[in-house]
């Protein structure tokens, strides 16, 4: 079998391996940090809301 047949093969095997890498990357990592993220710059602009606006209800 020559390196031309193979070629092929090899490429799915890293496609796969490439894909599942950058999955298991999102999932543990990138949702995690964005979800912090966007968490605190609501929390945040909440924060400068009241301390433009006053306290709700006061």
């Amino acid at each position: 079998m020559s390196d031309f047949e193979r070629a092929p093969n090899a490429d799915t095997q890293d496609n796969k391996r490439r894909e599942w890498r950058l999955f298991i990357f999102i999932v543990v990592f990138l949702f995690p940090i964005l979800t912090v993220a966007l968490v605190g710059a609501y929390g945040f602009s909440i924060w400068m809301y009241q301390l433009i606006a006053g306290h709700p209800g006061g």
